[in-house]
């Protein structure tokens, strides 16, 4: 556990161990506090109860709030696009870069009006080796959850994903009248692409058109892969115009991708369907509302939109 920033200072290896031979004396000594093993203990023990980062976080500032009186708490590992925090940040701050058995867990940042005396900088740090092996395994187990929701192929969300998602936003769009959109989307003779240049060269093509639908999309469109060679966008807050805008958009980016395997061009073009939320929907009937008018479009010829009207 390495402190950073404006109030850096060393750390000893029992610091890094998470000694509560060595934090209970701190605790004692910092606050009159007897039993400063219990303290320790007690600690350890409901930092283990639960693997949800929020409330992680969240249980270790309430729980050292007596004992290192602050205003906010946040942990961020960029890397992993983690961000958490309670809270509010104030100006002077203790920074802490989490190392656990040679693993960088990211950085911990404790904050308040005035500034930590060196006494509560050592507590700190005694306190925050509680909290470094409840933290990896609640980022193991977010890791975890993440992988069983990503297609392996295109890293993009997978049809589990995609099902309790689609729940989510369906039930949000029919609580508050928020329009909602779908488009779905099938590469064209896909099969034709596998039989002709090899199974490499047709995962190339997925994970390219993934990436070029990526690329059209805002940060609050959610991409699946739901099957085979078939991807889904959901729209929040988008209503038809908007969906058909955003279609077209991908429809023309795909087609004028220049996709390259070994020595070989291969033109790509794609079949989609809209569907838009309306009073009586779920989340089935948006999704085969979608279908129907991605199979019209295949019908029509491909490589064009249809919508569901």
């Amino acid at each position: 556990m390495l402190p950073t920033g404006q109030e850096t200072r060393e750390t000893s290896a029992a610091y890094e161990a998470g000694d509560l031979v060595s934090m209970s004396p701190a605790i004692e000594a910092q606050k009159a506090i007897p039993g400063g093993s219990s303290a320790a203990l007690q600690l350890t023990s409901v930092l283990q109860t639960t693997l949800d980062l929020d409330k992680l976080i969240e249980v270790f500032s309430r729980h050292i709030q007596h004992l290192v009186p602050h205003s906010g708490l946040s942990f961020e590992n960029k890397s992993l696009q983690i961000s958490v925090s309670c809270g509010t940040r104030e100006k002077s701050n203790r920074s802490y870069q989490l190392v656990v058995a040679a693993q960088t867990l990211g950085q911990l940042v404790v904050t308040r009006k005035s500034r930590f005396t060196d006494a509560e900088g050592v507590l700190l740090e005694h306190l925050i080796c509680c909290l470094v092996y409840p933290l990896r395994n609640a980022m193991m187990y977010r890791s975890a959850v993440m992988a069983a929701l990503k297609d392996p192929l295109t890293g993009i969300n997978n049809r589990t994903a995609m099902n309790s998602t689609l729940i989510r936003e369906t039930e949000l769009a029919r609580r508050y009248g928020a329009p909602l959109s779908l488009i779905a989307l099938d590469i064209d003779h896909f099969k034709e692409i596998n039989d002709r240049h090899g199974h490499l060269a047709g995962d190339y093509v997925l994970k390219s058109v993934a990436e070029a639908i990526s690329e059209c999309t805002r940060s609050s469109d959610i991409l699946f892969r739901s099957g085979g060679e078939e991807f889904l966008v959901l729209l929040s807050n988008t209503a038809r115009q908007g969906a058909l805008m955003l279609a077209e958009r991908i429809r023309r980016s795909i087609e004028s991708y220049e996709y390259h395997y070994g020595d070989h061009a291969i033109s790509v073009t794609t079949s989609l369907g809209v569907a838009c939320f309306h009073t009586g929907d779920n989340s089935e009937t948006l999704f085969e509302k979608a279908d129907t008018a991605l199979y019209a479009a295949k019908a029509a010829g491909r490589n064009c939109i249809k919508v569901f009207d």
